[in-house]
């Protein structure tokens, strides 16, 4: 888990980005920035989508009180509307680092390269399971959207986004299908569903 930590060991604050909430058909595209303390290691750490919704919590909490900085970047459902979601997400994860209150000097991120950031920085596939600090960021960045899903389920029930964090579950889609679509539904990843035209 600490092989791209122990590869950059020289630099200073080593940073790892990661996403959550590409897929779901309602909700924002929620990115998060974790900065480590050196030889940080914490058990059972690993992507967000390996690790149970308790643990997660658990694990959530350490990381908030020991990381050296954490940032978040979100773009809404508008957002992945109108400028399409590789645009949303990476203009998230600059958020994410432009929000750590410590400058990161490298950057490790999970699966893409970040444009218009001026840190060194490595795309590393499957990330999440190779370096703690994106496995960190995976985490931060799921109960952290996987929270406003839930705050939203209060507002909008009849969908059960606390359950599938807007995910089309076959319950959400026939709601969907049923009541149409609320506010927060990306209208780009519905259509096909509703049987609307391009």
């Amino acid at each position: 888990m600490m092989v791209y930590e122990e590869k950059y060991k020289d630099y200073q604050h080593i940073c790892g980005v990661d996403e959550v909430g590409r897929g779901p058909l309602a909700g924002p595209v929620l990115t998060a920035a974790v900065i480590l303390p050196k030889n940080f290691v914490i058990p059972m750490l690993n992507d967000s989508k390996q690790v149970s919704r308790k643990h997660r919590e658990e694990l959530y909490d350490i990381i908030m009180s020991t990381a050296i900085a954490v940032g978040v970047g979100m773009n809404s459902e508008q957002v992945i509307d109108e400028q399409g979601i590789e645009f949303a997400n990476k203009d998230a994860m600059r958020q994410a680092i432009r929000n750590l209150s410590v400058q990161p000097d490298m950057v490790l991120v999970d699966a893409v390269h970040i444009p218009g950031v001026d840190i060194p920085q490595e795309s590393i596939t499957k990330g999440d399971a190779k370096s703690v600090s994106i496995a960190a960021a995976s985490i931060v960045a799921k109960v952290t959207r996987d929270r406003i899903m839930q705050e939203y389920d209060a507002e909008f029930p009849e969908y059960g986004f606390k359950d599938n964090m807007g995910y089309g579950s076959a319950a959400h889609i026939k709601a969907l299908k049923t009541i149409g679509p609320c506010r927060l539904h990306r209208r780009c990843y519905i259509r096909k569903i509703l049987g609307e035209a391009e």
